[in-house]
């Protein structure tokens, strides 16, 4: 369990503060507390950098801190007739780490895009299907397949707006991507896209013949 949790810190560490660490006077909407890992390192980016983080969850996590820059809301991440009444925009960083299903990860980033400034970045965990991939060594069919299901729905919609963020993706643990908004335009709904033959066959062997050699 510990390697797990190590992993899961080298990622947010590596991937979203040494990003962030910098930004003043942060806004931080994070959607899923569970053992408050990333919300620990959010507030002590906030007392750090003058900031406010907003977290949501279904569950009951208010008495896990005790922090003046820190609202906890308990709802559903999708309630969001709720939800914007808290939030503090334009934000900084908003990071869907709660429900882990393509068509509900969407959902939010359509929902909560718009409160996102120009130049602030969207994070959502767990995109990479391959540390779950049968023989791996955590084989697990349906996550990975929600997981790949996720990554290439995010996919989906960056092709449908290059213009509107760029994309970038880390795959320690289960992976992470970062959509770092460009403008303020909306965002275009998902393009369907189809690879040609074996395009992806041969490419999904190459990324996973290289991870097992790592």
């Amino acid at each position: 369990m510990s390697k797990t949790i190590n992993k899961f810190d080298q990622k947010i560490s590596n991937f979203i503060f040494e990003h962030e660490k910098n930004k003043k006077n942060l806004n931080i909407l994070e959607f899923g507390v569970r053992k408050g890992i990333s919300t620990k390192k959010f507030l002590d980016l906030c007392k750090q950098n003058s900031g406010k983080l907003l977290s949501v969850d279904i569950n009951d996590y208010s008495n896990l801190f005790t922090d003046k820059n820190w609202t906890f809301l308990k709802t559903r991440d999708d309630n969001f007739d709720n939800i914007k009444n808290y939030i503090q925009e334009p934000l900084d960083i908003i990071l869907i780490d709660s429900l882990h299903e393509p068509k509900h990860v969407k959902k939010l980033i359509f929902m909560y895009w718009k409160f996102l400034k120009v130049g602030g970045s969207m994070y959502v965990d767990d995109i990479s299907w391959l540390p779950y991939i049968k023989g791996n060594w955590r084989d697990h069919e349906y996550t990975e397949k929600i997981n790949y299901d996720t990554f290439n729905e995010i996919l989906k919609i960056l092709a449908n707006n290059f213009d509107n963020f760029n994309l970038e993706l880390n795959f320690i643990d289960s992976g992470m991507a970062r959509l770092s908004k460009l403008n303020d335009n909306i965002l275009l709904d998902p393009r369907n896209y189809k690879l040609r033959k074996n395009v992806m066959k041969n490419s999904l062997k190459n990324i996973i013949s290289f991870f097992r050699k790592t």
